[in-house]
């Protein structure tokens, strides 16, 4: 039999209402001391409201609204209840206390879930989605994991997962009763189904670069050498004054980071310090982090002062980035005499050895471009057909699972072409039922459980 476990299921620090959850046996047990009342007996799915008593002075230590969820129509399969206190620090800590000295454990991260899936109350993939809902960013993001709470995943593998199973019995069968080769006809069948098989899975794995953007965002860079306006680009585009902005060069020394949303898309924004030589030693450090920065980047915006000239730094910045996604951003074009058409033009043709036509002119003063910018900075990213899909795959472990699905099914398809025997034929059939069953959790080890739930808040 589980133990019961206890943990907060709200934030830490002061607010309206804190949330204590008790998950196992003897949560109903537990909740009669804390209230004092051996013969409380709550019914099923009804808040009430009850006082917490001091154990030993039986002094109330708060109001607290009691609700109760019997098993196994709990969300973890286990008698649950959920005590709602005012939420005071003091008043939640006291209330744990009580609840850990007469029996319970504190919940680690993602346990309530864990038993949820372990109960067979959700899968492993709607377990996951809760985690995603509760970390998303956006409510694309937010819509996105909903669905996979509902069993999207689920219901979108099934069929797969038949299909796989009906060849898998074909071949097993003729594998058992049998003597001579499949006929003709048969096989040709089997590998067709197989085709099909494997291009759905294809399909549903092409949509998680459109899903990972919703879910993880673009990781951005601000580069250039000093001076340039990286850091009124940075808080152009934030929208408020987070980096300080002086004509010092240098000003920058180590990276700040933000976050904010362009659409539906989460952006972290980086403002590096400004490239260039130096023998200052704490600039020449922020310098060398800048340059990490660079290659850890989805996409670098190269920033240049489009009012003086090209300088061979600017040059050496741009050839540096060559073979990275980049975006040239010209900054400072409210100093510019834009009288002549050509003055953009000789900009962009100074930068010799770089992408430069893709590029944008922009004011981090006056805010002109900056809506170009933006558009700029996420068109790489959505330009992709699976953007325009219905569900799509947020999660890396799913993607690599599907995959794999897809390499074992065609790994098995050409041993089946080959003529090969049946047994060899099911081990990459196998393989990837067994990989498709990992997505849901009917397959995954206690190992992978383990890691999955180690990214769960406590609590959940």
């Amino acid at each position: 039999m589980a133990d019961t476990i206890v943990a907060l299921a709200t934030p830490l620090g002061r607010s309206g209402i804190g949330v204590i959850r008790l998950s196992g046996s003897d949560s109903l047990r537990i909740t009669r001391i804390l209230v004092g009342n051996q013969e409380f007996n709550p019914s099923n799915r009804v808040a009430t409201l009850q006082k917490i008593i001091e154990p030993g002075s039986g002094v109330p230590t708060d109001d607290a609204v009691l609700s109760y969820f019997k098993a196994p129509k709990s969300f973890t399969g286990e008698d649950v209840i959920e005590i709602s206190c005012h939420g005071s620090p003091v008043v939640l800590r006291q209330v744990l206390d009580q609840a850990l000295s007469n029996g319970a454990r504190l919940a680690g991260p993602g346990e309530f879930s864990l038993r949820a899936v372990a109960n067979g109350r959700i899968d492993l993939s709607e377990a996951e989605a809760i985690r995603d809902l509760i970390d998303a960013q956006t409510m694309a993001a937010a819509k996105q994991s909903v669905r996979q709470m509902g069993g999207e995943v689920s219901h979108l593998l099934q069929p797969l997962k038949d299909d796989l199973l009906g060849a898998i019995v074909i071949l097993e069968s003729a594998l058992e009763f049998v003597e001579d080769d499949l006929p003709d006809a048969q096989t040709e069948s089997l590998i067709s189904t197989l085709f099909k098989i494997r291009a759905s899975v294809l399909d549903l794995a092409s949509t998680f670069k459109a899903g990972r953007l919703i879910r993880d965002g673009i990781r951005i860079a601000l580069v250039g050498r000093p001076n340039v306006g990286k850091s009124s680009i940075f808080n152009a585009l934030l929208g408020s004054n987070r980096a300080i902005v002086t004509d010092i060069a240098g000003t920058t020394r180590d990276q700040l980071h933000e976050r904010f949303t362009i659409g539906d898309i989460p952006i972290s924004l980086i403002d590096t310090a400004g490239l260039r030589d130096t023998e200052d030693v704490i600039e020449r450090i922020g310098v060398e982090r800048s340059r990490r920065t660079m290659a850890d980047a989805d996409l670098i915006l190269v920033v240049i002062d489009s009012s003086r000239a090209i300088t061979d730094e600017d040059l050496s910045i741009c050839r540096n980035v060559e073979d990275l996604p980049h975006l040239i951003v010209f900054n400072k074009i409210d100093k510019v005499d834009r009288s002549d058409p050509a003055i953009g033009d000789n900009l962009v043709l100074s930068i010799n050895g770089s992408n430069a036509n893709y590029h944008v002119s922009v004011s981090a003063l006056s805010g002109e471009g900056l809506n170009e910018l933006k558009e700029a900075i996420v068109e790489p990213f959505t330009s992709d057909e699976s953007s325009g899909k219905g569900f799509l795959i947020s999660d890396a472990r799913h993607h690599d699972l599907l995959v794999r699905t897809a390499n074992e099914i065609d790994e098995s398809t050409g041993q089946l072409k080959d003529g090969n025997s049946e047994e060899i034929v099911l081990i990459g059939l196998h393989n990837a039922l067994r990989f498709l069953g990992e997505i849901t959790g009917e397959t995954t080890t206690e190992d992978m459980l383990t890691r999955i739930f180690s990214t769960f808040c406590i609590g959940k």
